[in-house]
């Protein structure tokens, strides 16, 4: 598993170190870094993909036909010509002309600033959406510190193209070279496990998916790859569109988008803010909205809103300037507004929206009256790679079966994640299914519900019980520490490293196994063989009489109730410096709002 944080920091001291040295500024460095990552990360797909398509190549004269672009383009992904490759690039001589390049436009090139540019622009003939995309600027640099950048990126965690690792990176460098592009208007990076949950609860298989703050395009490659494990091809059955105010991110979701060998339409700049402009004209034309928006914007102009229309519930508060002071509701307004009459809706948004006053509780009373909103999910602390507040998940389905529209299921998870480190959570790849399960049996797909349970028994290699599984599985793990203990003490010196290294691995093994049983067991013991039941302080199926009875609330919180405690062998200090840590970062939360509160009061005069 790759550390990240790690990966980030040494990516990222040893760029720093050389535009440190150079006379280029922040901004001038940004792109082409990123562009040097992109390669990389695209010379990692394309490699992989190629091993695919040279299983089983046929042959002639006892060659195997060479691999062509229309080969990558079945498999979904973007073809790099040699000139391209990442490999080609690294291995050059430090003087360039010796080698007498010629470029697409038939000149002679003498520095590797203009192979890498060529590079790019090759790139760009491979795929329309990345016309013009590409930063070509590669001849600002020496080709000293060219050089060394490309081989600070020749780092072989980026092989893992599983998941948007480029997005993650992408995110870590913008914020270090230019911050107040990252964080402004509450822009931040979606985690990966939150983007996966929103698309295994959404199930995009075919139809129109729009996201209107597309960032650097998580959404898009999460809902490609699950319809691809369908056995579907996405750029056959989906069709993408994308709205991203900052260019910087438009862009890289483009690269993203293309590294992963999808196609899509995506807007940016002023045109593209979501707030005024329906960019694509497709109010009421999707089958699937995902997004996470940047929360709690003030100042948005509401006359250009209502101008814009997309406000089936009307208006939220405006204050005497005519300006939005909150607009997270005007983005809820926006996703109901989008979908067609069985479109789905997944997104992120703000804790505080699921119980915030004034009008967006009118307009919160009016959308649930609708029976269309179907399920919502409050996630915990620390899951933001960046911000450490809590937030929510909600969703809508204007499909929604007859027999639930009187419905809603609350799901309460944040209790339940993985920790990574000291300041940063996600839902295991387990966790993530677990969940899914829940929702699987609320709407009756019983027979998902027993894939994974079988599943979990043919990866634990048992069909006793989860609770026997766990209770084996822990007394193994406590024989093979003994074991680990008495065979270092009993090596010679010079063996005993070797050694624990040797039961290191086993420990990584059993412990993956045993996370995996006590992940089945706390399904199984809360859903048996597959029934919906509610479950304390976890999971309720509220009606809208009761949603009414709680003032319109959708806090996950206020229907599940609290699970009762059971005692779990945490360090009580340890556990205490983590509460005191969560209680400054609402108590930080806390004072924003009250701030942004204040300021509204004061321009309405009051």
């Amino acid at each position: 598993m790759i550390n990240i944080r790690k990966l980030e920091n040494e990516l990222w001291e040893s760029a720093d170190l050389l535009r440190s040295g150079s006379k280029l500024t922040s901004n001038q460095y940004c792109m082409p870094v990123l562009g040097l990552i992109f390669l990389r990360y695209a010379y990692s797909r394309f490699k992989m993909v190629e091993t695919e398509i040279l299983k089983g190549r046929p042959s002639r004269g006892g060659r195997v036909l060479p691999v062509e672009a229309s080969d990558f383009i079945a498999k979904s992904a973007l073809f790099l010509p040699k000139e391209a490759q990442y490999d080609y690039l690294l291995n050059l001589p430090e003087d360039i002309s010796v080698m007498e390049l010629i470029n697409k436009d038939g000149h002679t090139m003498t520095s590797l600033g203009e192979v890498v540019n060529n590079a790019m622009l090759l790139i760009e003939d491979q795929s329309e959406q990345l016309t013009g995309v590409l930063p070509k600027s590669y001849t600002n640099f020496s080709d000293e510190i060219l050089s060394e950048l490309l081989r600070i990126f020749n780092n072989s965690a980026l092989d893992e193209v599983g998941g948007d690792i480029i997005g993650r990176i992408y995110e870590y460098f913008l914020n270090k070279f230019a911050k107040n592009i990252a964080s402004d208007d509450g822009v931040f990076f979606t985690p990966k496990s939150l983007v996966k949950m929103i698309v295994n609860i959404i199930e995009p298989f075919s139809g129109v998916l729009l996201d209107p703050a597309c960032g650097s395009g998580g959404m898009f490659i999460q809902s490609g790859d699950f319809v691809n494990q369908s056995g579907m091809n996405a750029n056959s059955t989906m069709t993408f569109y994308g709205q991203e105010k900052v260019e910087y991110n438009a862009q890289l979701c483009l690269m993203n988008m293309a590294v992963h060998g999808l196609t899509g339409v995506i807007q940016s700049g002023d045109e593209a803010n979501s707030f005024y402009h329906d960019s694509h004209n497709l109010n009421g034309c999707c089958d699937y909205v995902m997004a996470n928006p940047p929360f709690n914007v003030d100042k948005v102009k509401s006359e250009s809103c209502e101008s814009a229309g997309r406000l089936p519930f009307g208006m939220p508060s405006v204050n005497k300037n005519k300006e939005v002071g909150n607009a997270n509701y005007l983005w809820i307004s926006y996703f109901y507004s989008y979908l067609n009459a069985h479109g789905r809706a997944g997104f992120v948004m703000a804790s505080s929206s699921t119980d915030s006053q004034g009008k967006d509780k009118d307009i919160r009373e009016k959308l649930i009256k609708t029976g269309h909103v179907d399920i919502m999910i409050s996630v915990g602390n620390n899951f933001f790679y960046t911000k450490s507040l809590p937030c929510s998940l909600w969703f809508f389905d204007k499909g929604k079966d007859e027999t639930k529209k009187d419905n809603i299921l609350f799901i309460d998870a944040r209790n339940y994640y993985t920790v990574i480190d000291r300041t940063l959570n996600e839902w295991s790849e387990w966790q993530l299914k677990n969940i899914n399960a829940i929702v699987w049996l609320y709407r009756g797909e019983i027979d998902k519900y027993s894939s994974l349970m079988e599943e979990y028994h043919t990866i634990l290699n048992s069909k006793k019980p989860f609770v026997e599984q766990v209770q084996v599985l822990l007394e193994k793990e406590k024989s093979l520490r003994a074991e680990a203990k008495k065979a270092v003490e009993e090596a010679q010196k010079r063996e005993k490293k070797k050694i624990q290294e040797e039961y290191d691995v086993k420990f990584a093994e059993l412990s993956e196994m045993l996370t995996i049983a006590k992940e089945a067991n706390w399904l199984y013991e809360k859903f048996g063989d597959g029934v919906y039941v509610d479950v304390l302080g976890l999971c309720k199926v509220a009606t809208i009489a009761e949603i009414e009875a709680k003032g319109w609330s959708l806090t996950p919180g206020a229907y599940v109730g609290v699970a009762p405690v059971e005692e779990d062998g945490v360090n009580f200090e340890e556990r205490m410096t983590e509460i005191h840590q969560e209680l400054l970062a609402l108590q930080a939360e806390s004072n924003d709002l009250m701030d942004i509160i204040s300021k509204n009061m004061k321009e309405m005069g009051l």
